[in-house]
């Protein structure tokens, strides 16, 4: 007698599929009443943004993109405006409640435009899937009610340290602390309303333009709803020799941690100088449908967990 597959989990979270596909026709809606154009760049590609803390997994002597980022900006330098892609991205060694090697990535790019613009558009994009998905104007998730309507909160990363840690930014930098005191801070960002906090240190923004006056921190922002992280978003760098820079620091804490050394992307780099000023932003849409599902785990809104394969 042959022994059926195992489908229970799938069968237990089809609910969960079901708004996930709603969540990502309302994104496309959202983006082609933007005058934004959907695109698709290669999946498998030979040299990865080198970060420190982002590893790829490689193929045949190439990787699998940890981001669509490098190529969509070499679209945006090629005088295309407002672009966006719904894609799988692939990390080595995800795997948590919140994290998977092979996940969904919604990533957008806008010419003419900075940070605190991508702040305003994202605003506008999570309450027009809230409205387009049955939400309205706020969203339940884990006990508490999220409203949408209100203000959405601003906060600088060194007045949240100020605020929800026991010790200073520059301190924790100094310390090497600064991600295990963020993550004590995290879980009580967005509770009421959704929370964004913005100008991260300058060593935490690789390929964002670091701030007109005060090169200490980075124009870059996160988005955080019910504690959820949701996004990572940025007025974008253009400056290629700056670029190149920052990507041989990076390159160098990849030597001292003993981690893979990636190639230089020589041609993203050779893009940048036609690059024009634009922000972007990279959102998790396996995150965003555990927002709307109010689901704390991501197997709960993905079809086939690695496990499962």
């Amino acid at each position: 007698m042959n022994k059926k597959p195992d489908t229970v989990r799938q069968q237990n979270i089809k609910t969960n599929l079901v708004l996930r596909d709603g969540i990502i026709q309302s994104v496309r809606m959202f983006f082609a009443g933007h005058n934004y154009l959907e695109v698709e760049t290669p999946i498998r590609i030979p040299a990865p943004a080198p970060e420190a803390h982002i590893d790829a997994i490689e193929s045949e002597g190439w990787f699998l993109h940890t981001s669509p980022e490098l190529c969509m900006k070499r679209l945006l330098a090629s005088g295309y405006p407002r672009i966006f892609q719904i894609c799988r991205c692939f990390r080595h060694n995800e795997r948590g409640s919140r994290h998977i090697p092979e996940f969904t990535m919604l990533e957008w790019y806008r010419a003419d435009s900075d940070y605190f613009d991508m702040m305003e558009e994202t605003e506008a994009l999570i309450k027009s899937v809230a409205l387009q998905t049955g939400s309205g104007n706020s969203i339940n998730y884990q006990g508490g009610r999220i409203d949408l309507d209100r203000p959405w909160t601003r906060m600088t990363v060194a007045e949240a340290f100020d605020k929800y840690a026991s010790i200073s930014v520059q301190k924790a930098l100094s310390e090497d602390r600064f991600d295990e005191t963020m993550a004590g801070i995290e879980p009580a960002l967005g509770q009421s309303t959704p929370f964004f906090l913005y100008d991260y240190p300058a060593s935490c923004g690789a390929l964002a333009k670091l701030k007109t006056g005060n090169s200490s921190v980075a124009e870059r922002f996160e988005l955080y709803i019910g504690g959820l992280e949701l996004c990572n978003g940025f007025t974008e760098l253009t400056d290629p020799k700056e670029q190149r820079v920052r990507f041989e620091k990076e390159l160098a804490l990849r030597r001292k941690a003993r981690k893979k050394e990636y190639p230089m992307p020589e041609k993203f780099l050779e893009s940048l100088s036609n690059m024009p000023d634009a922000s972007g932003n990279a959102l998790g849409l396996d995150r965003l449908v555990m927002l709307f599902a109010d689901k704390t785990i991501i197997d709960d809104v993905v079809a086939f967990t690695p496990e499962e394969l």
